[in-house]
């Protein structure tokens, strides 16, 4: 079987620190081209991966270099276009968190993607490890949701806040302000960290966003650092949202889901480590998360993309729909925090 053939467009500070490391290291790809803006930058990275093919301008990138699939890490607001345009190309994609910045063009990649019979890859990470499979096969178990509770926290005041992020000193590229923490670019809290817990959200449970009704705390920088707001779900439930960017250094990560439903409710939480069903008939299920396993999975969503642009078939778990659910819920949310009012999902 041949080599998957990648290219990366938009390589910035996580496709030298993560997505370019993990195709290099992987026998069955081989990574042709790539793309960023900065003629010396592009040079360095070029040359650190070795790359046969560079280029500032990606569509002459996807126009000359033949490839099976693309990974989009290029800022927020440009996901949507360069999605598209590898899409149009016949690529499978693998698109940075958010899919994109809209509802609609989290659609239009999604319909894209269907038209085209190629696949998206959202990399939420901890949609790859074995609890979620597991707690989206447990889901079901809760009977109809009926109201979900989700909480999310990180280490990044500073990213936020327009202020270099103090664990990427030294890095080949820093996440730049104009990408976290400019409110016209997408920047934020909302779009930048909690789209990984809805992410993981709508991976496990079925649900559909219908409204959104939001508020917001500011960053320095005038980008959310924290974010409340309630969800009515297409099927009537509710749910409870929220995020904190102010999490001390020393601490890790925090989410926290809790799904309740007309026969039980299902715990997960990453920080601790617990994923727990408790039904009304008096069953538990406990213990399954091994320690040390609720660590982010930076690996697998690219190894996902070249697995299937070899053809081999692929359980994926972050699928273009759950990246437009993220996003369904993220677009009502800022606009809801604009108005003062509850926003439809459109």
């Amino acid at each position: 079987m041949s080599r998957a053939r990648i290219g990366v467009i938009g390589a910035g500070w996580w496709a030298a620190a993560n997505h370019l490391p993990a195709l290099k290291a992987d026998p069955d790809c081989e990574v042709v081209a790539v793309n960023r803006l900065g003629a010396e930058d592009l040079a360095r990275l070029q040359q650190a991966f070795d790359v046969p093919h560079a280029f500032e301008d990606y569509r002459e990138m996807l126009d000359t270099v033949p490839m099976d699939g693309v990974i989009i890490a290029s800022p927020h607001v440009l996901h949507h276009e360069h999605a598209l345009a590898a899409l149009a190309k016949g690529c499978h994609v693998l698109v940075e968190k958010p899919l994109a910045t809209t509802a609609a063009d989290a659609r239009a990649i999604v319909d894209a993607a269907a038209a085209a019979g190629r696949q998206v890859v959202v990399p939420y990470g901890w949609n790859f490890k074995a609890f979620a499979a597991r707690a989206r096969a447990l889901a079901p178990r809760v009977g109809r949701i009926e109201h979900v509770v989700l909480q999310m926290a990180s280490a990044l005041d500073d990213l936020m806040a327009g202020r270099p992020m103090q664990e990427t000193e030294g890095a080949m590229f820093r996440p730049p302000p104009s990408t976290w923490a400019d409110p016209k670019r997408a920047g934020g809290y909302g779009w930048g960290q909690l789209v990984h817990a809805l992410g993981l959200l709508f991976r496990i449970a079925d649900l559909e966003p219908a409204k959104v009704f939001a508020c917001t705390g500011q960053s320095p920088a005038g980008v959310d650092y924290y974010d409340a707001a309630v969800v009515r779900f297409a099927n009537g439930a509710t749910g409870s949202l929220s995020g904190a960017a102010t999490v001390p250094k020393q601490c890790g990560f925090q989410i926290d889901m809790r799904i309740f439903g007309s026969e039980g409710m299902l715990l997960l939480d990453i920080e601790r480590e617990r994923l727990e069903l408790h039904r009304r008939d008096g069953e538990s299920v406990t213990g399954q998360i091994a320690a040390g396993d609720g660590a982010y999975e930076c690996v697998a969503p690219v190894k996902a993309l070249v697995d299937i642009c070899r053809g081999l078939p692929v359980d994926n778990p972050a699928p273009g729909i759950v990246g437009l659910r993220a996003v369904e819920v993220l677009d009502a949310l800022y606009r809801s925090a604009a108005s003062g009012t509850m926003e439809e999902v459109r």
